[in-house]
Order: C-alpha cells, then structure tokens, then sequence
C-alpha cells in the first residue's frame, strides 16, 4: 500500500503529498490510475478486493488500481502495481483520465484524478492474496449485465468506468 498520495489539480499538475488515509478522509484530490486487462477472447480480467481493505473491500473492480508514487510516472506505477497484485507482466497502454468522487464507508472519500490503462494478457498468473481476494475473467456482455442488476457488488469507479467510458477501452 502506498503510503503518500499525489495531490493534484483539475489539470493533473502536482500540488503536494498527502498521507493517502488523509486524502481519503479529507477528500482531497489526488493522482490514480486504473489498469483493465484483457485476454484474446475479448473478456476482462475482474478482481475481487481482499477481505482487509480498508475500503470497498471484497467488491469486484478492474483488473488492478491505485497510486502512483512521487517521482515515479504513471506508466511506471501501474507496470509495478499489476504485477504486485495480480503477477501479470504486459505491456499497457494509456487511454483517458477522468475525475470522480464518492463517499465511502468508514468516513472516507474517493476525489481521484484516475488515469485508464488497457493490457492484453493470456498467460497464467499468481495473485497476490493481501490485495486480491478472487479474481474472473467475463466477457463485456455479462459484465454489463451483472452491473446492471448487482451494482451493489462493483466498485464506485469501475462502475462509472463501465457506464461512461466503456467505449474508450475497448
């Protein structure tokens, strides 16, 4: 877990640090990034957060997600974390950003300047079992329709990723 958050503003220019359960209870703007990975047959990788997040835990979301660190670029970041958590290796590709923001559980906020990446991935892979609980690969089609009637079951910004900028990913 990343502990200092990059503070940014609307046009994603540095601003501070912040300790990242600070940003996320002040709900203070701050640099994310969003990986989706795909394999051959067009379906998407899901992962379902671990049991001890200290929010959103065990809801499905993208293949992978968090923060950069200081001084390390996005494109950095994101290689690092989808290998941290789920042990896939792919090349990424940069997509759209887009601001949102919630409130959460636990008197916490997400205010997120969340940078998209798309992978393609066919291999095998051991997840790491502290940030992922379970993990499924699902065509488009059924994911759509398993928001539709779950929603309850998906992360906020996956969520929002799947009904706004579904077209940008694919």
């Amino acid at each position: 877990m990343e502990e200092k958050v990059i503070l940014v503003d609307e046009l994603d220019n540095e601003i501070g640090l912040m300790n990242k359960l600070e940003a996320h209870q002040k709900s203070l703007l701050h640099r994310a990034f969003s990986i989706f990975i795909f394999n051959d047959k067009k379906e998407l990788l899901l992962q379902q957060r671990a049991k001890n997040k200290y929010h959103s835990a065990l809801l499905w979301t993208n293949t992978c997600c968090s923060h950069p660190r200081p001084n390390e670029t996005l494109l950095d970041a994101a290689s690092r974390r989808i290998m941290e958590e789920m042990g896939i290796n792919c090349n990424l590709n940069y997509r759209f950003n887009f601001i949102y923001q919630t409130s959460l559980e636990n008197n916490l906020f997400e205010n997120e300047l969340d940078h998209v990446y798309t992978g393609l991935f066919n291999g095998s892979f051991q997840f790491n079992k502290e940030e992922v609980n379970d993990f499924k690969w699902i065509s488009l089609e059924e994911l759509k329709k398993e928001v539709d009637i779950n929603p309850e079951n998906y992360t906020v910004w996956f969520k929002i990723i799947i009904k706004n900028h579904l077209e940008k990913i694919i």
